[in-house]
């Protein structure tokens, strides 16, 4: 059977199932969505954000792309963030991350990939901007789980700054930006300390949560 063909006979077999189980599964799922958490995580097919967190479809909104990166010139990001915000009213955005993540390996390793190197660019920043750390570690994949880290702190400042969650903040919408960082070696997600509610102090947050990973 080719494999296209293999996931349409999965697919029919997942609806049965479903069905089977709870009866009033699709008609509830047909109705509007109306979920509380937008994830922004990585494309990474290892990484699926509903079945890690225990929730079903429909009570998670999620964007994706190479390493979780949040560019203020990516109108696809932004325009999920401000449908996830202005019509859903989430109340909280995660950015998550996880360890073994091959666009940050592959931006610290700096080799020519293509039109990909343009993006990974995002991140070689947020690696010079912290090369001290980074080079005071003893192994190279050390020093790449902390990229990812201090990726996820980066991003999560990059959507406090977005105009959209900027005007939810200054209208009381109760909105919560959290980094977070998932392990595949044992299936836990990881709060890396930067939680913000609104812009006030989101520098100084930002260096404490740097400042935390380092033990400091």
């Amino acid at each position: 059977m080719p494999e296209r063909v293999a996931l349409l006979a999965n697919n029919r077999t997942w609806a049965e199932q479903m069905a089977h189980e709870d009866p009033e599964f699709f008609a509830r799922l047909a109705s509007q969505q109306s979920p509380k958490f937008l994830w922004i995580g990585c494309s990474d097919s290892r990484v699926p954000a509903n079945q890690i967190v225990g929730m079903s479809p429909g009570e998670i909104f999620v964007h994706r792309n190479i390493a979780n990166v949040v560019v203020h010139t990516d109108l696809n990001c932004l325009s999920v963030i401000q449908y996830a915000v202005d019509v859903l009213q989430v109340r909280h955005i995660l950015v998550v991350g996880h360890y073994g993540c091959g666009g940050v390996a592959a931006a610290w390793a700096g080799k020519p990939l293509g039109l990909i190197d343009n993006w990974l660019r995002h991140i070689q920043d947020v690696g010079s901007r912290h090369r001290a750390m980074l080079a005071a570690l003893p192994t190279e994949e050390a020093r790449v789980d902390r990229l990812t880290e201090l990726n996820v702190l980066a991003q999560v400042v990059d959507v406090c700054r977005t105009t959209m969650v900027q005007d939810a903040w200054r209208r009381g919408h109760v909105l919560t930006v959290s980094g977070w960082i998932y392990s595949l070696r044992d299936g836990l997600l990881r709060d890396l300390g930067l939680s913000r509610s609104g812009v006030e102090g989101l520098d100084e947050a930002h260096d404490a949560a740097v400042r935390g990973l380092a033990g400091g």
